[in-house]
């Protein structure tokens, strides 16, 4: 439920204020132009005044054709059109959710409903149905600095209820607009308050805040407001834009300091390997042969060693030892 404010000029420079009731999305004007006319004339109240006037309608025929009283007939029509004209505006029905403010000689009288009431026509006024379910109210901050000075537009959503119907009617003009204008003068008070880094990534805490400063400006109107969701948070385009680079930038150095991390990290294995190997030779040659052997494990694969490596690594006799274990019985080395 929104409420839709217009602002006019008037003569002198000064400015009229208008409300109109809240319009839900694609329902148009007609339901609130419904709502207002049930303060006047409901469905039931039409009836039993139809209703009535056609029994007068009947009995003036009864009493002109029947019984030669045709002298009773206008008395008869009379009493039917006042009494139909009388329970029309005087039975009132209020849906359940709504309470309806009553006002004899413009002095408050009290809540009625829901259901259905009397009133007195002429004396008793219904001046608003107050609607107590919970409403939506849609606040846009445009072009609001943060604490670090950058201009945002900030949605936002109130979502308020009306938990006192007479003291929202007689304690504030139009609560409608007071909700909207609270909303929107909180949310730049809060986007002031906050930098752009906190408005983005704690959005939940931002409407927490909003929430309770509302709701403390709020509940002496019988209002209270329940929520409030940051619905966006936008930034110019070119701020955006640099704030992406920037981002980038960022990554790809954090990406080069665990590059750089990991290579002094393994230089420092490597290091104390190398002590290792050094203190002992033969570990140093069983891990050439691993390697070695990691290489041509494969079918088909070769592998060149230098001689240097070979005669390093002792290969060369351990490969002539292999070579003669390997003769066939009977045949001669090459």
């Amino acid at each position: 439920m929104l409420p839709v404010i217009t602002i006019t000029k008037t003569g002198k420079g000064k400015q009229q204020e208008s409300e109109k009731p809240p319009l839900e999305a694609g329902a148009g004007a007609a339901p609130a132009r419904a709502a207002d006319a049930r303060r006047y004339v409901n469905g039931l109240s039409a009836t039993i005044a139809a209703i009535v006037w056609v029994i007068g309608i009947v009995a003036a025929i009864v009493l002109d054709e029947g019984m030669r009283r045709s002298d009773l007939v206008p008395w008869t029509l009379l009493a039917a059109a006042l009494a139909g004209a009388f329970l029309l505006f005087a039975i009132k029905v209020v849906e359940q959710w709504e309470k309806a403010v009553v006002l004899r000689f413009g002095k408050f009288r009290g809540l009625r409903g829901p259901g259905v009431f009397w009133i007195v026509p002429v004396v008793d006024v219904i001046s608003h149905l107050v609607d107590q379910r919970v409403r939506a109210t849609d606040v846009t901050a445009e072009s609001a600095l943060t604490r670090d000075t950058v201009p945002v537009n900030v949605d936002a959503i109130v979502f308020w209820l009306v938990w006192d119907a007479q003291k929202a009617v007689l304690e504030v003009q139009s609560y409608f607009s007071a909700i909207f204008l609270s909303s929107q003068t909180a949310l730049r008070e809060a986007i002031g308050r906050h930098d752009l880094a906190e408005m983005i990534t704690e959005r939940e805490k931002l409407g927490q805040e909003l929430a309770k400063i509302l709701d403390e400006k709020t509940n002496p109107w019988g209002i209270t407001v329940q929520s409030v969701e940051i619905r966006d948070v936008r930034i110019p385009a070119g701020l955006e834009d640099a704030m992406s680079r920037r981002a980038q930038a960022e990554r790809e150095r954090q990406a080069r300091i665990i590059l750089g991390t990991a290579e002094t990290e393994i230089a420092a294995l490597f290091s104390k390997a190398s002590e290792l190997y050094r203190a002992n030779p033969t570990a140093m040659h069983l891990r050439a042969m691993n390697m070695l052997y990691e290489a041509i494990k494969e079918k088909g694969s070769m592998v060149i060693v230098p001689s240097s490596a070979v005669e390093t690594m002792g290969l060369g006799g351990m490969l002539g030892t292999t070579a003669l274990g390997a003769t066939p019985p009977g045949g001669s080395a090459p």
